[in-house]
Protein backbone atom coordinates (compact mmCIF):
# COMPACT_ATOMS: atom_id res chain seq x y z
CA UNK A 1 0.00 0.00 0.00
CA UNK A 2 1.25 3.32 -1.37
CA UNK A 3 0.98 6.34 1.30
CA UNK A 4 -1.16 9.53 0.97
CA UNK A 5 -0.11 12.34 -0.62
CA UNK A 6 2.23 14.41 1.08
CA UNK A 7 2.93 11.75 3.68
CA UNK A 8 5.40 8.90 3.73
CA UNK A 9 5.38 5.58 5.18
CA UNK A 10 7.74 3.52 7.07
CA UNK A 11 8.23 0.07 9.13
CA UNK A 12 9.79 0.66 12.59
CA UNK A 13 9.99 -2.57 14.69
CA UNK A 14 7.31 -4.05 13.10
CA UNK A 15 4.50 -1.15 13.12
CA UNK A 16 4.01 0.95 9.92
CA UNK A 17 4.10 4.35 10.31
CA UNK A 18 2.29 6.45 8.48
CA UNK A 19 3.46 10.62 8.98
CA UNK A 20 3.06 13.98 6.85
CA UNK A 21 6.12 14.55 5.09
CA UNK A 22 7.26 17.31 7.31
CA UNK A 23 7.68 14.70 10.47
CA UNK A 24 11.44 12.94 9.67
CA UNK A 25 14.25 10.63 11.20
CA UNK A 26 11.67 8.72 13.20
CA UNK A 27 13.22 6.84 15.98
CA UNK A 28 10.73 4.05 18.20
CA UNK A 29 11.13 5.76 22.23
CA UNK A 30 8.57 3.60 23.89
CA UNK A 31 5.78 1.16 23.18
CA UNK A 32 2.82 -0.48 25.33
CA UNK A 33 -0.34 -1.93 25.02
CA UNK A 34 -2.06 0.79 23.38
CA UNK A 35 0.25 2.91 21.84
CA UNK A 36 3.80 2.95 20.55
CA UNK A 37 6.11 6.50 20.66
CA UNK A 38 8.56 8.08 18.29
CA UNK A 39 10.37 10.78 18.44
CA UNK A 40 10.94 12.90 14.82
CA UNK A 41 12.06 16.00 13.50
CA UNK A 42 9.59 18.63 12.68
CA UNK A 43 11.46 20.11 9.81
CA UNK A 44 9.41 23.33 9.31
CA UNK A 45 9.90 24.39 12.42
CA UNK A 46 13.45 22.35 13.34
CA UNK A 47 12.06 20.95 16.51
CA UNK A 48 12.02 17.81 18.08
CA UNK A 49 8.72 16.23 18.82
CA UNK A 50 7.56 12.96 20.33
CA UNK A 51 4.68 11.38 17.79
CA UNK A 52 2.04 8.79 19.36
CA UNK A 53 0.73 6.34 17.23
CA UNK A 54 -2.65 4.70 19.09
CA UNK A 55 -2.54 0.85 18.22
CA UNK A 56 -5.96 -0.33 17.09
CA UNK A 57 -7.96 2.70 18.77
CA UNK A 58 -11.60 1.65 17.52
CA UNK A 59 -11.07 -1.78 17.78
CA UNK A 60 -13.99 -1.41 20.14
CA UNK A 61 -16.10 0.77 22.37
CA UNK A 62 -13.34 0.67 25.00
CA UNK A 63 -10.57 1.46 22.66
CA UNK A 64 -12.35 4.13 21.36
CA UNK A 65 -13.37 6.05 24.38
CA UNK A 66 -9.88 5.37 25.84
CA UNK A 67 -8.30 7.01 22.61
CA UNK A 68 -11.25 10.34 22.50
CA UNK A 69 -10.39 10.53 25.98
CA UNK A 70 -6.54 10.96 25.72
CA UNK A 71 -7.20 13.39 22.78
CA UNK A 72 -9.64 15.31 24.20
CA UNK A 73 -7.49 15.26 27.80
CA UNK A 74 -4.26 16.84 25.57
CA UNK A 75 -6.16 19.38 23.87
CA UNK A 76 -7.97 20.68 26.65
CA UNK A 77 -5.25 20.82 29.08
CA UNK A 78 -2.95 23.93 29.51
CA UNK A 79 -0.37 23.47 32.28
CA UNK A 80 3.34 24.08 32.08
CA UNK A 81 3.85 20.56 34.31
CA UNK A 82 1.60 18.70 31.95
CA UNK A 83 2.56 17.34 28.28
CA UNK A 84 1.02 19.45 25.97
CA UNK A 85 -0.66 18.56 22.23
CA UNK A 86 1.28 19.89 18.91
CA UNK A 87 -0.79 18.50 16.24
CA UNK A 88 -3.10 15.54 15.54
CA UNK A 89 -3.08 13.92 12.03
CA UNK A 90 -4.42 10.44 10.17
CA UNK A 91 -3.53 9.44 7.26
CA UNK A 92 -7.10 8.51 6.42
CA UNK A 93 -8.79 10.50 3.65
CA UNK A 94 -11.77 10.32 4.85
CA UNK A 95 -13.83 9.24 8.22
CA UNK A 96 -15.08 5.98 6.67
CA UNK A 97 -11.30 5.10 6.50
CA UNK A 98 -9.74 6.28 9.61
CA UNK A 99 -8.08 3.38 11.28
CA UNK A 100 -5.12 5.34 12.58
CA UNK A 101 -4.23 8.27 14.78
CA UNK A 102 -1.66 9.92 15.36
CA UNK A 103 -0.64 12.45 18.15
CA UNK A 104 2.24 15.08 18.39
CA UNK A 105 3.69 16.32 21.62
CA UNK A 106 6.79 18.32 22.89
CA UNK A 107 9.90 15.77 23.47
CA UNK A 108 11.13 15.45 26.77
CA UNK A 109 14.99 13.94 26.74
CA UNK A 110 14.06 11.47 29.54
CA UNK A 111 11.70 10.32 32.79
CA UNK A 112 12.27 9.92 36.28
CA UNK A 113 12.58 6.10 35.83
CA UNK A 114 15.95 6.30 33.89
CA UNK A 115 17.41 9.15 36.28
CA UNK A 116 16.64 8.12 39.70
CA UNK A 117 19.63 8.05 42.42
CA UNK A 118 21.77 10.63 40.15
CA UNK A 119 19.76 13.84 41.44
CA UNK A 120 21.21 16.68 43.35
CA UNK A 121 18.86 17.34 46.75
CA UNK A 122 18.25 20.93 44.88
CA UNK A 123 16.98 19.08 42.15
CA UNK A 124 14.59 16.88 44.29
CA UNK A 125 13.03 19.48 45.64
CA UNK A 126 12.56 21.17 41.97
CA UNK A 127 10.74 17.91 40.39
CA UNK A 128 8.73 17.77 43.39
CA UNK A 129 7.30 21.12 43.34
CA UNK A 130 6.98 20.56 39.60
CA UNK A 131 5.12 16.88 40.39
CA UNK A 132 2.78 18.75 42.94
CA UNK A 133 1.65 21.45 40.78
CA UNK A 134 0.31 18.73 37.84
CA UNK A 135 -0.67 15.64 40.11
CA UNK A 136 -2.54 12.53 38.77
CA UNK A 137 -1.59 8.95 38.11
CA UNK A 138 1.73 9.77 39.01
CA UNK A 139 4.43 7.26 38.74
CA UNK A 140 8.35 7.71 37.40
CA UNK A 141 7.87 6.42 34.10
CA UNK A 142 4.83 9.21 33.25
CA UNK A 143 6.59 11.83 34.94
CA UNK A 144 9.22 13.50 31.50
CA UNK A 145 12.61 15.36 32.21
CA UNK A 146 14.31 17.46 29.61
CA UNK A 147 17.62 19.05 30.23
CA UNK A 148 17.02 22.15 32.23
CA UNK A 149 15.04 19.86 35.12
CA UNK A 150 11.60 20.80 33.30
CA UNK A 151 9.02 18.33 34.46
CA UNK A 152 6.00 17.35 32.87
CA UNK A 153 3.59 14.72 33.39
CA UNK A 154 2.65 12.56 30.38
CA UNK A 155 1.10 9.45 28.81
CA UNK A 156 -1.95 9.36 30.64
CA UNK A 157 -1.47 5.13 30.90
CA UNK A 158 -1.69 4.79 26.86
CA UNK A 159 2.35 3.71 26.55
CA UNK A 160 5.10 2.70 28.78
CA UNK A 161 8.93 2.40 27.85
CA UNK A 162 10.14 -0.18 25.86
CA UNK A 163 12.79 -1.67 27.84
CA UNK A 164 9.70 -2.03 30.92
CA UNK A 165 9.97 -5.74 32.33
CA UNK A 166 6.52 -5.54 34.33
CA UNK A 167 3.17 -4.43 33.32
CA UNK A 168 1.60 -0.65 33.31
CA UNK A 169 -0.77 -2.14 35.99
CA UNK A 170 2.31 -3.31 38.49
CA UNK A 171 4.42 -1.14 37.79
CA UNK A 172 1.48 1.44 38.79
CA UNK A 173 0.64 -0.27 42.00
CA UNK A 174 4.00 0.42 43.22
CA UNK A 175 2.85 4.20 43.77
CA UNK A 176 -0.92 3.58 44.67
CA UNK A 177 -1.90 4.84 48.30
CA UNK A 178 -3.36 1.95 50.34
CA UNK A 179 -6.67 3.29 50.00
CA UNK A 180 -6.67 2.74 46.45
CA UNK A 181 -5.52 -0.95 46.81
CA UNK A 182 -7.69 -1.93 49.25
CA UNK A 183 -10.31 0.19 46.94
CA UNK A 184 -11.90 2.56 49.56
CA UNK A 185 -15.38 3.68 48.40
CA UNK A 186 -14.07 7.77 48.52
CA UNK A 187 -11.60 7.07 45.85
CA UNK A 188 -13.70 5.49 43.81
CA UNK A 189 -16.32 8.03 43.91
CA UNK A 190 -13.77 10.91 43.30
CA UNK A 191 -15.64 13.88 41.94
CA UNK A 192 -18.85 13.26 43.84
CA UNK A 193 -18.60 15.08 47.04
CA UNK A 194 -16.02 17.05 49.08
CA UNK A 195 -14.78 14.71 51.02
CA UNK A 196 -13.89 12.55 47.69
CA UNK A 197 -12.18 15.00 46.35
CA UNK A 198 -10.28 15.56 49.37
CA UNK A 199 -9.37 12.43 49.32
CA UNK A 200 -8.05 12.70 45.53
CA UNK A 201 -5.90 14.77 45.95
CA UNK A 202 -3.99 12.89 49.22
CA UNK A 203 -3.32 9.50 47.46
CA UNK A 204 -1.52 11.92 44.57
CA UNK A 205 0.30 13.00 47.51
CA UNK A 206 1.21 9.60 48.80
CA UNK A 207 2.33 8.91 44.87
CA UNK A 208 4.61 11.96 45.23
CA UNK A 209 5.90 10.88 48.45
CA UNK A 210 7.08 7.25 46.80
CA UNK A 211 8.66 9.20 43.55
CA UNK A 212 10.78 11.30 45.64
CA UNK A 213 12.03 8.53 48.00
CA UNK A 214 12.78 6.75 44.78
CA UNK A 215 14.67 9.67 43.59
CA UNK A 216 16.65 9.86 46.54
CA UNK A 217 17.57 6.29 47.18
CA UNK A 218 17.41 4.96 43.19
CA UNK A 219 15.48 2.35 43.88
CA UNK A 220 11.71 1.62 44.72
CA UNK A 221 10.17 2.18 47.72
CA UNK A 222 7.20 0.14 47.89
CA UNK A 223 8.20 -2.89 45.82
CA UNK A 224 5.34 -5.54 45.96
CA UNK A 225 4.50 -8.00 42.81
CA UNK A 226 0.59 -8.47 44.31
CA UNK A 227 -1.48 -6.37 45.87
CA UNK A 228 -1.15 -8.37 49.20
CA UNK A 229 2.89 -7.69 48.76
CA UNK A 230 2.27 -3.77 48.24
CA UNK A 231 -0.03 -3.91 51.09
CA UNK A 232 2.40 -5.59 53.79
CA UNK A 233 4.96 -3.63 52.73
CA UNK A 234 2.99 -0.16 53.47
CA UNK A 235 2.09 -2.03 56.68
CA UNK A 236 5.45 -2.76 57.83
Amino acid sequence: MEAHPHFSREEINSTVWEVPEKYTRLKQIGTGAYGSVCSAINEKTKEKVAIKKLHRPFQSEIFAKRAYRELRLLKHMKHENVIGLLDVFTPASSLDEIQDFYLVMPYMFTDLSKVRGHLSEDKVQFLVYQMLCGLRDLKPGNLAVNQDCELKILDFGLARSTDAEMTGYVVTRWYRAPEVILNWMHYTQTGKTIVAVTYFYLLDIWSVGCIMAEMINGKTLFKGKDCIFSSAFHWT
